[in-house]
């Protein structure tokens, strides 16, 4: 299968389990479960469930093990979407070609929506499972919380909007990034692996490096994307880090050499998984994607 049919076959898994875990017109307070249902479902390219899979498969498992922690993986990713987007924050009015949450639901139901898939991730990691040991689910449960909290993505966000028009150097935007993007990439082939119970330290390492390295380049390709691409292709905004004055890698090593950084960052994380061969061809093939991609 190549990466095109598989990302297709995992994108569909994710979106059937998204599926299930809200179901419609059933709670106390539908327009709670419209609202998240609205933000989780209206697409958007799935990478991060698209990593727990693949590094999954990678550690042997049967995509059945994957399917908690990407669609958790991919709950926290939404719910930072949906706060990022509000007022005090970005302050976009369009994600993935419609309207954000809060112009749809209100700022405040926006809010809630955020919160209750943030709870709710925890929740499909944390029921009870045949599929996983107790040890491999409290190991999951502490790598999403450490990526999506204050150590992770909620400082990235922090520290980004707390230098909104201050000059930073390089290393203090690699950083922000490796905190605001790369935490919850890294993440989700830790996810995976822990999910497949892999106990190999020296591939855990391998993976998290290589998940830091394509977060970064991830970062580095949206950057391009906002000066280079439209808004039709992207779905969002284009432009909007430049009419905001955010730092960014073309902001700081120009066009030229933020494709040249990217670059660097894919030859890196081909020599991540260089060892393991052709056991690691759909990794790097979306390591190639993540750089190639036009929205």
């Amino acid at each position: 299968m190549d990466l095109s049919a598989q990302l297709k076959h995992y994108t569909a898994l994710t979106e059937e389990q998204l599926t299930l875990q809200i179901p419609a017109q059933t709670e106390l307070y539908p327009y709670l479960q419209n609202a998240m249902r609205y933000s989780l479902l209206q697409g958007g390219k799935r990478i991060r469930p698209a990593l727990v899979f693949l590094a999954n498969a990678f550690c042997g498992a049967n995509d059945e093990k994957a399917l908690a922690p990407a669609a958790a993986i991919e709950m926290i990713h939404t719910y930072s979407l949906i706060h990022d987007d509000l007022p005090p924050m970005d302050n976009d009015e369009l994600r993935r070609g419609k309207p954000t949450c809060h112009i749809e639901f209100g700022e405040a139901n926006a809010i809630l929506a955020g919160d209750a898939l943030l709870t709710l991730a925890f929740e499909v990691l944390s029921r009870p499972s045949p599929l996983y040991t107790p040890d491999a689910q409290l190991r999951m449960i502490q790598t999403l919380a450490v990526a999506a909290g204050h150590r992770g993505m909620v400082a990235g966000q922090a520290f980004d909007l707390a230098h909104e028009d201050q000059p930073l150097t390089l290393d203090q935007l690699e950083a922000m990034h490796r905190h605001k993007t790369g935490a919850l990439i890294s993440a989700s082939l830790t996810l995976g692996a822990q999910a497949a119970n892999c106990q190999n330290q020296q591939l855990l390492q391998d993976l998290s490096r290589f998940g830091r390295i394509i977060g970064l380049a991830f970062q580095v390709k949206d950057d391009l994307l906002d000066i280079e691409g439209d808004t039709l292709t992207l779905g969002k905004p284009s432009g909007s880090d430049l009419a905001r004055n955010k730092p960014t890698y073309p902001a700081l090593l120009g066009i030229q050499g933020a494709k040249d950084k990217l670059l660097t960052l894919q030859e890196q994380a081909h020599k991540c998984l260089h060892d393991y061969g052709a056991n690691s061809s759909a990794l790097l093939a979306l390591a190639d994607y993540i750089v190639e991609r036009n929205h």
